[in-house]
């Protein structure tokens, strides 16, 4: 059930219970988390917080956490399954899901009872009717005791013809609607795709309730801007989100330009502004963000020698140094620095790059801090993927969410070091994949599968990773690549996950279309082709277009996936 007033039916209904909170292994679930953990904090809620990074540890978290809890809050994970039939649970349970997959499952959606969701009202959503899909189970039978023995044979008789045509006509009329049902939830449950920002919807609560601060604010920022960096969402969708958030940033942070009361330097302040799409060019350089950031190296084809002179070019064009660009941001020249948007700005539009300015925000406190908000995705994205091991499963979540918090600034710089060797263990991949042309079309789509002994292949493993490497692969090879009808194509991409148990984790993303509306069929196509073959898989992760597969099953897989999108 949709959940219309989220203060009276879901914080006023938690406010005096313990809760236990699920919560996904995403950026935005993270600031989500965040910022519920704040309105807890404001109101002494008691909770226990539980990270989940897929279904089975979702399910052992319910059976280890039911007898103790009758509240349970979900937080991007569980609106696009039919949670009642996962978890099996007593039948006082209430879950309050706060999920930005897409669809969501219809029995949630009716479900008035047991299940509440946390969903923007604004969303398409285009949830079938209940009529169309649920009916009342209607007795086959129909009760024919009321006829009387006094009937005459041939009134009898006509009567029993009547029933048998009722009968069929009720049959007919079934499987015609059960045909119907079928049509109508294969459109519906088609294609994955995702909604409003989970942060979003839970600044939205704290808005509504007065206790919004500025660090809410910024979670919120940082969960959209995570949508927008993992390529989620639709750019119309982001500078839509951007849009509201803005009035909010403006609301919180106009003391910052009122002279007599403005706040001190240490304080923090949050600004909107047109940045470069570079990614972590601030604490990096700016040449090594040229080099590691997908768009301009895509555009630039830097993976040949042709394109490292036409990087050439483009710093000539713009008039900077070699010596200047190579060294770190902060300790570039200031005469360069003040116009340095608009110099690159300039010379991107003649090198075809016309999207190189985006809409964003960044923070300020202090002198020397000053993070845009894909800065800080990129940072905690790394510190939850880290391969490094260091103490328990949990560790790396704690970090990441630690990370978001103003007070840890070590954690935050640690994790922005993990961010440039993921970008740059990235870049090497794509470019040792198009250079030995791993990227095969397969019919309905490309195909790559990185060979166990790659370089970095074991950051690859992880599912977050795995995805920005996919796509930064795809833009690439469209870039690269003079075959008209392979730039449509979507891309399926393997890595190897575990070499001692013998599987492979493996990714579908969409094609690489201007128009491309980011919506996502590969996690029904992944589940029929497995049902056909009989492959041993596991879709154990919230993204039902990321799936794990058994090695030896892989290529019976693979002829199943291109006999069914062909």
């Amino acid at each position: 059930m949709f959940v219309s007033d989220c203060r009276r039916e879901f914080y006023d209904l938690i406010v005096t219970q313990r809760v236990l909170l699920l919560v996904a292994s995403d950026v935005d679930a993270l600031c989500a988390c965040k910022i519920l953990q704040a309105l807890f904090q404001c109101d002494h809620v008691q909770y226990t917080l539980v990270p989940v990074s897929g279904w089975q540890e979702l399910e052992t978290a319910f059976l280890e956490h039911k007898d103790q809890f009758k509240y349970f809050v979900l937080i991007n994970c569980g609106a696009n399954v039919d949670l009642l039939e996962v978890l099996q649970p007593e039948e006082d349970t209430i879950f309050f899901v706060c999920d930005s997959h897409r669809p969501i499952n219809v029995v949630n959606v009716y479900n008035d009872t047991q299940i509440k969701l946390l969903v923007k009202q604004d969303d398409d959503l285009d949830v079938p009717a209940y009529d169309d899909i649920f009916r009342d189970e209607e007795d086959e039978e129909e009760d024919s005791e009321n006829e009387s023995d006094s009937s005459e044979p041939s009134e009898k008789r006509r009567r029993f013809e009547e029933e048998v045509i009722e009968r069929t006509m009720k049959r007919r009329q079934r499987r015609e609607w059960e045909a119907r049902r079928r049509e109508i939830l294969f459109d519906y449950e088609q294609y994955e795709y995702h909604g409003t920002s989970s942060a979003m919807v839970m600044f939205d609560l704290a808005w509504i309730m007065s206790k919004d601060l500025n660090d809410m604010l910024w979670w919120a920022i940082v969960g959209l801007t995570d949508q927008w960096v993992q390529d989620k969402i639709t750019q119309m969708k982001y500078v839509t989100d951007i849009g509201i958030l803005q009035r909010h940033v403006s609301r919180h942070n106009h003391r910052n330009e009122d002279e007599e009361n403005s706040l001190s330097i240490d304080c923090m302040r949050i600004a909107f502004e047109y940045d470069l799409r570079l990614a972590l060019y601030q604490h990096w350089s700016l040449y090594e963000s040229l080099c590691n950031t997908s768009y301009t190296s895509a555009s630039l084809k830097l993976w040949s020698v042709q394109g490292h002179k036409r990087l050439q070019e483009f710093l000539a064009d713009m008039g900077l140094p070699l010596k200047q660009v190579k060294q770190k941001f902060n300790s570039m020249d200031m005469s360069l620095k003040e116009n340095l948007r608009e110099m690159i700005e300039e010379s991107a539009n003649k090198f075809g790059m016309k999207d190189l300015r985006v809409q964003t925000f960044s923070i300020h406190f202090g002198f020397k801090n000053k993070f845009s908000a894909s800065d800080i995705v990129y940072a905690t994205t790394s510190l939850m993927e880290n391969i490094e091991k260091e103490g328990p499963e949990t560790t790396n979540f704690i970090k990441a969410l630690d990370s978001l918090s103003r007070g840890n600034l070590d954690k935050l710089h640690q994790g922005l070091e993990l961010a440039k060797k993921q970008l740059r263990a990235i870049q090497q991949t794509v470019a040792s994949c198009i250079c030995t042309n791993l990227v095969i079309s397969q019919g309905p789509f490309l195909y790559c599968s990185l060979m166990e002994g790659t370089p970095d292949v074991k950051l690859f493993s992880k599912p977050v990773s795995l995805c920005l490497l996919s796509k930064y692969l795809l833009k690439s090879f469209v870039c690269s690549t003079k075959n008209k009808r392979c730039k449509l194509l979507p891309l399926v991409m393997a890595a190897p996950m575990d070499v001692e148990q013998g599987t492979v984790i493996m990714v579908g993303i969409p094609p690489e279309t201007e128009s491309s509306d980011k919506k996502n069929f590969f996690g029904r196509a992944f589940e029929k082709a497995a049902e056909s073959t009989n492959s041993r898989t596991l879709h154990n992760h919230f993204e039902m277009s990321i799936l794990e597969l058994k090695t030896e099953d892989r290529s019976k897989f693979l002829d199943a996936l291109i006999s069914l999108l062909s």
